[in-house]
């Protein structure tokens, strides 16, 4: 048991049985430090109480696999659908999300008996290989929600006057200025999106085929020292270098540096801490990112640009998630890890997409309005659930996420 909640869910080399398992536990393990009050809060709209989180992807394997392929079985407590369905329309009415907080009961304790009571149930139906698609979309959706229960915890422990820490870690060891270059690329017609066997969500197809015209990708992630430089030189008050939007959204809401950030020190997952300049720098929105891109004279990569780079990279190395604890990033070489990264394209279809059939449909395309891709994988991302041609999105106002930029530039 201590050695499956240590694993991440990726576990290669795993049946899905023991990936199914191992995905459950970690979960389970990423809240284990959390009281019942702990996991019951939500601090805005856009975060979920970590209770939240556990329940709605027990919710997911219930309603998906034993409701509908498990013959007799019946569901732990009839009322808790309408408390975790999320956003599936066509599984009816639900709670609203703004008030998921105010949900205090069930407790999380009978939140993890009902996850107990679902875990035990599924035995027979992981050894269907018929339902193997289905389980496996259960796990990667799991995987997702472990992300978010970590950078919503940090968003409800930062809201706290007392800056509690989530759980503690060693003090980090001092770092030099890294060498610096570029990733450079010919241009061509690339192939971009999935293709071939293994996982993908279904917005990462079809395959298709796309131009690229000649650029370079940096082989670095922007820092907490050039962040510092960008506001030390005005970036803030420059309206010169933000989107229209980007700038209204500044002064609306009066953003002078990323989000946890004061003085010397950020908010992490272990309370507050002094800064490190060599650390990537996160939980910075899209406008900002684009600000400081124009700023350093450069771009933000199209995620066609990131992809032709990334699908030379290794997308399980890096710093990613391998068991519970207070993440951050920290710096890495590769493309993949520390921090998810802002391009400048709009979450859109591809060429000939089509989601799938049923409820499980809902899954990404009713999504592709107004938000903006990010490629790579964050700290709190579990390892092995990331890919080259894995699409995250998000609004871009939104950065309490792990999110960070590296630059681009044309050739």
């Amino acid at each position: 048991m201590e050695a499956a909640t240590t694993l991440s869910g990726a576990g290669r080399g795993l049946s899905q049985a023991e990936r199914f398992r191992a995905t459950r536990l970690l979960s389970e393990a990423l809240v284990a430090t959390l009281s019942d009050a702990d996991a019951t809060i939500q601090s805005m709209a856009d975060a979920s109480p970590a209770k939240w989180h556990l329940a709605h992807t027990t919710w997911f394997f219930e309603t998906f696999l034993l409701r509908d392929h498990l013959a007799g079985y019946t569901r732990f407590d009839e009322r808790w659908p309408f408390l975790f369905n999320s956003y599936y329309e066509a599984e009816g009415a639900r709670h609203a999300r703004a008030a998921r907080g105010l949900l205090s009961r069930p407790s999380l304790d009978e939140v993890l008996a009902w996850r107990a009571h679902v875990d035990a149930a599924m035995a027979p139906l992981l050894a269907r290989p018929d339902l193997a698609p289905l389980i496996e979309l259960g796990i990667q959706h799991e995987q997702q929600h472990q992300e978010l229960l970590l950078t919503d915890i940090q968003h409800a422990l930062w809201n706290n006057p007392l800056g509690p820490a989530y759980v503690g870690f060693g003090t980090a060891t001092a770092r030099e200025e890294t060498a610096r270059g570029w990733i450079e690329h010919p241009g061509g017609i690339a192939r971009i999106g999935h293709e071939g066997e293994g996982f993908a969500f279904d917005n990462e197809g079809p395959s298709h085929r796309a131009l690229i015209e000649p650029f370079a990708l940096a082989d670095h992630l922007v820092t907490n020292r050039d962040w510092d430089a960008f506001i030390a030189d005005g970036g803030y008050r420059t309206a010169a270098l933000w989107l229209s939007d980007g700038w209204s959204w500044v002064q609306r809401e009066g953003v002078t540096a990323p989000l946890y950030w004061r003085e010397g020190e950020s908010f992490t997952l272990a309370g507050w801490r002094q800064r490190d300049p060599e650390a990537p720098v996160t939980h910075i929105s899209y406008y900002e990112a684009d600000a400081f891109a124009a700023w350093a004279g450069m771009r933000l990569p199209t995620e066609f640009e990131w992809e032709v780079i990334g699908q030379g990279h290794d997308a399980s190395a890096g710093n990613q998630l391998d068991q519970a604890g207070a993440v951050r990033p920290h710096g890495s070489a590769g493309l993949f890890g520390d921090v998810w990264q802002w391009t400048r394209s709009a979450y859109l279809p591809y060429p000939r997409f089509r989601p799938a059939e049923g409820a499980v449909g809902e899954y990404n395309g009713k999504f592709m309005s107004g938000q903006f891709v990010l490629r790579g994988a964050s700290c709190a991302t579990p390892r092995g659930h990331s890919r080259a041609s894995y699409r995250n999105f998000f609004y871009p106002h939104q950065r309490w996420q792990f999110t960070g930029l590296r630059l681009a530039k044309d050739l």
